[in-house]
């Protein structure tokens, strides 16, 4: 689903730590933003596409397999240029987010956790353990001791009142 509040809720909970996983991947904090930034929107469009069993492992992943095209960009450029990363290193740019984008992250998820209280117990729990704990429906329903079908109603609820919530504010 494109514009879930729990993908983005996830992806902005994680963010400065898959920014360091890429900087170590690829050796440049410019280029491991650019990859994060990439990972999320194929991560957004795969959610859409599909139910994640477990979304933050997939994000990881997504994560590593453009750093490590990034990375084997860069090497082929270096072998083409003049090595000054003694020079680039003073330029080198800071890892977290700037004030605005931090404060609308706050808004977004201070957001998602009213909607996510507002929830009954058994839609919220089925929401946290479908998104949070990557449990399929019918992990869900076992855990739970129901069935399939009112899992996934429980879970598509959530959804439902979580979007509506987020984006009527």
């Amino acid at each position: 689903m494109p514009d879930d509040p729990k993908i983005l809720a996830l992806y902005l909970a994680h963010r400065g730590e898959l920014v360091s996983y890429a900087n170590k991947l690829i050796g440049d904090m410019a280029h491991a933003e650019d990859a994060v930034q990439e990972a999320y929107l194929r991560f957004e469009k795969a959610s859409g596409d599909r139910v994640l069993e477990e979304p933050l492992a997939y994000l990881y992943r997504i994560v590593r397999n453009l750093s490590f095209d990034q990375s084997h960009r860069a090497g082929v450029e270096r072998g083409r240029q003049i090595d000054n990363s003694a020079a680039v290193l003073p330029h080198l740019r800071d890892c977290r987010p700037s004030p605005e984008n931090e404060a609308e992250a706050r808004q977004e998820l201070m957001a998602l956790s009213l909607a996510m209280a507002d929830l009954p117990e058994a839609n919220r729990k089925a929401l946290e353990l479908h998104r949070f704990d990557g449990l399929t429906v019918r992990q869900i329903a076992e855990r739970m001791g129901i069935s399939v079908g009112s899992a996934h109603a429980l879970v598509v609820n959530a959804l439902d009142h979580c979007r509506e919530r987020m984006f009527r504010r």
